[in-house]
């Protein structure tokens, strides 16, 4: 009897699992994880994030082979523009909190930004250092050819705020829209110096040198990052924000020269 009743138990045991694990159990993985989102996410990104969130895009796409995500890089008071005037786009990065903020003011942002890396300048200068150019005093000297970003671009604020610091006043031959194009100066021989991101001189490779300068320290700029309120692929947008946030987004961004915030 004993044993009948223990073969009973073991059968209608096996029945119940059966039927729990049947064609209507759930998909297992978490919803909003790697692989759950899908469709293409458009990203306006500062100029200085091209080469890192290149890698953190295609990371992404690999973490979620649904998605397709294209960039947009350029100057961020750019970039700020263009959202407000209606350009379609799900994720906004800028380099500094300015923009954000000129984006977030018009009501075009979903949620509260993050920032989510830190930038510093430094003098770039070609390979060689053919101008003898040792910090950012020397950058008034007559005859030392200077290229800064334009005021309302998040590195030529920067610029602004670590020469009036300094005490140094100078007069540069262009102002660039971007921290690319100033950069492209110095790797084109075309000035001496220029003012750009730590993170621009280490992706120039052997092309330019980077001068530290003590006064950098007080112009360090914060990158905020947020999903956009008409934002035409919302859930890929705050997974794309998510990746960014995560600990394999700022291995990325920490490797390319940015500072944690």
């Amino acid at each position: 009897m004993t044993a009948r009743r223990l073969a009973l138990y073991a059968t209608l045991t096996m029945v119940g699992l059966v039927g729990c694990g049947g064609g209507d159990t759930a998909d297992p993985r978490p919803q909003g994880g790697a692989g759950t989102v899908t469709g293409d996410v458009t990203v306006f990104a500062a100029a200085s994030l091209t080469e890192s969130f290149t890698r953190v895009g295609a990371d992404f796409e690999a973490a979620n082979p649904g998605v397709r995500v294209t960039f947009s890089f350029a100057g961020s008071s750019a970039l700020a523009n263009q959202i407000n005037q209606g350009a379609p786009a799900d994720v906004f990065a800028s380099a500094s909190p300015a923009n954000m903020t000129t984006v977030a003011g018009a009501g075009n942002s979903d949620g509260s930004p993050s920032v989510f890396v830190r930038n510093q300048l430094v003098i770039a200068v070609p390979d060689g250092n053919p101008g003898g150019v040792n910090g950012l005093a020397d950058l008034a000297q007559p005859g030392v050819k200077v290229a800064l970003c334009a005021e309302q671009v998040p590195c030529g604020a920067a610029a602004a705020k670590a020469l009036d610091g300094a005490g140094v006043e100078l007069t540069p031959v262009t102002l660039e829209q971007d921290v690319k194009a100033a950069l492209s100066k110095v790797r084109l021989g075309e000035v001496d110096a220029a003012l750009v991101y730590r993170t621009d001189v280490r992706a120039a490779d052997d092309d330019v040198d980077g001068i530290e300068f003590p006064e950098s320290a007080g112009a360090i700029n914060d990158y905020p990052i947020v999903v956009l309120k008409n934002a035409p692929n919302g859930p890929a947008a705050q997974a794309f924000v998510d990746h960014v946030l995560s600990n394999p987004g700022q291995a990325v961004l920490t490797a390319a020269g940015f500072q944690a915030p």
